[in-house]
């Protein structure tokens, strides 16, 4: 006997109703800066001051899409029935909206349409080319049939002897949220290279804090059952019957019950435990540089931050408490190289990296370029 099945992630219409919740969201902001811009075309002082912060700014709207992960069949045999499910990822999407002023450095290119698809590593440096310069950028995507709306929003001002800058990042696929605001003297202000010394002020979750703790033997293992038994879940072992809290049955079996349905719900737990808790402040001080120089065959663009030090406020969940009370180094940098040897053969080196409370995320390439003529 065999039975077939097909199973979607996502059905079409959670998809469309997704899509169009994105799209009206997506217009209010438009319709929202549109009013703000429009509304300053009266000769008043603050409404030319406005003007002149978003000068030569870029607002963006975009959507991008592409085929994702191939069909997958799955097979199991359940007695001595053979049953396979189909398992499909829906397509990848990004719907993006945005507003920049970045001036560009020398080695970068430009594009006649920005698509919201585009990186740039220089962002994260510490000094940019104009004194004043922002983002605002929100993403809403779908990748590998999981979706995420991620942010990065950030303003930055730089003055020769000193520098501020405010930024928030949400990065699903890096699972990492957090605020953040610096301020710091700078040393060579107007040389290649730069240092600086200031404070840093974060807000972010508890990091660190581990729910499963309070369930967890001497030697590792979690006692899941026991948890799932508090959370509301059911086993009746001689029927061989796994009940979720609501009475449905999630499992006929002991295999099933451990390798499917206890991995959800210990997901689940973390998720709900984590988000409970209110967001955590991180004062730091820090010391960074900040190094650029230029020539057509040649450029090198770097840039670090070190925070050495943290205040312990004493707070249940300060990081400190799940460091044995110890302090860290959290720590984040870039690199941008470029090198052309002659007219046909050059080299690239690109990347940037960050560890915050333990925490790595970091992208890079590299590559070298032939030109045949």
């Amino acid at each position: 006997m065999l039975d077939a099945e097909t199973k979607p992630r996502t059905s079409l219409g959670a998809v469309m109703l997704t899509t169009k919740c994105v799209i009206i969201t997506t217009m209010k902001y438009i319709y929202l800066i549109l009013i703000v811009l429009f509304s300053c075309a009266a000769p008043k002082k603050c409404c030319s001051q406005i003007k002149k912060a978003f000068k030569f700014s870029t607002f963006y709207v975009a959507s991008n899409g592409g085929t994702s992960l191939s069909d997958e069949d799955i097979y199991s045999v359940d007695g001595s029935t053979l049953v396979y499910d189909t398992v499909f990822t829906p397509y990848d999407y990004s719907l993006t909206m945005g507003i920049r002023k970045i001036k560009r450095f020398n080695y970068e290119g430009s594009t006649p349409f920005k698509d919201g698809t585009e990186t740039s590593f220089s962002d994260a440096a510490n000094v940019g080319l104009s004194p004043f310069e922002f983002l605002f950028e929100v993403d809403y995507k779908r990748q590998e049939g999981i979706e995420y709306f991620d942010q990065q929003h950030f303003i930055r001002y730089v003055n020769p002897k000193w520098l501020a800058k405010v930024e928030y990042i949400k990065d699903g696929f890096a699972d990492i949220e957090y605020f953040e605001s610096t301020q710091r003297l700078r040393l060579n202000g107007n040389k290649k290279l730069s240092f600086n010394l200031g404070a840093v002020q974060r807000l972010a979750e508890p990091y660190g804090y581990d729910p499963l703790e309070l369930w967890s033997f001497e030697n590792g293992r979690i006692h899941y059952t026991c948890l799932a038994i508090e959370e509301g879940y059911s086993v009746d072992v001689y029927e061989s019957e796994y009940r979720d809290p609501d009475g449905n049955i999630v499992a006929t079996s002991s295999e099933i019950w451990n390798k499917v349905v206890m991995p959800e719900m210990l997901k689940e737990y973390v998720e709900e435990k984590r988000s409970e808790l209110n967001n955590q402040w991180q004062h730091s001080l820090v010391v960074g540089f900040d190094f650029y120089h230029y020539k057509k065959n040649f450029w090198l663009h770097t840039w670090g931050n070190f925070m050495p030090y943290h205040y312990d406020d004493g707070g249940q969940f300060s990081y400190h408490n799940f460091n044995d009370g110890e302090q860290w180094y959290d720590y984040s940098g870039g690199l941008i190289f470029g090198y052309k040897l002659n007219k046909n053969l050059g080299c690239f080196i690109e990347g940037k990296y960050n560890k915050y409370w333990n925490k790595e995320w970091y992208d890079f390439k590299a590559g070298i370029n032939y030109i045949i003529f």
